[in-house]
């Protein structure tokens, strides 16, 4: 049990620790997205699953005020680009850890350009190079909205935002 004001975990470990398939598939997607350690996948997946869970909750009980729920589930699902606009309540059961992490702003960076590598981009977001929106994020993990996509660029006052500097020129060549 933990006291009061003391921290608790935000994530579960896998039951079983040493299977030799699990640690690749795991390395694979921390290679693949940048992740410092598997806490941040284990986050991930957490988040999964209770996306998953809430989903299968409303769908066993739709009567009028769940219903409701399940549109406001939905909606801020898809507000943070993990469920596209057509999709419904049963979709939510067919997503994999991939949707989730795509959604970070270490992969969102990445993805449109503003690094080399997901390492590169985490590493841009952490020492504080990256704005969403005009506000300077320092979150790798920050999860970026659709609406917010859009805007995620350099700092004006971050050297990096000339496109001469050497970390941005090495990639242009």
């Amino acid at each position: 049990m933990s006291l009061p004001g003391e921290n608790t975990k935000f994530y579960e470990t896998p039951n079983h620790p040493f299977q030799g398939e699990r640690i690749g598939e795991e390395r694979g997607l921390m290679d693949r997205y940048g992740l410092k350690n598997k806490e941040e996948l284990w986050r991930a997946q957490s988040e999964l699953r209770n996306f998953r869970r809430e989903a299968r909750r409303l769908l066993g009980n739709i009567t009028g005020d769940e219903s409701a729920e399940g549109e406001e589930f939905l909606s801020r699902l898809k507000r943070i680009g993990v469920l596209d606009d057509g999709d419904e309540l049963g979709d939510v059961l067919l997503l994999e850890i991939t949707d989730v992490l795509e959604r970070r702003l270490q992969t969102v960076a990445y993805r449109k350009g503003l690094a080399n590598t997901p390492q590169q981009a985490r590493q841009f977001i952490t020492h504080g190079h990256v704005t969403v929106d005009d506000r300077r994020v320092s979150i790798p993990s920050y999860k970026v909205e659709i609406v917010e996509e859009g805007s995620v660029a350099f700092d004006e006052n971050s050297p990096l935002a000339d496109e001469l500097h050497p970390e941005r020129a090495e990639g242009n060549e």
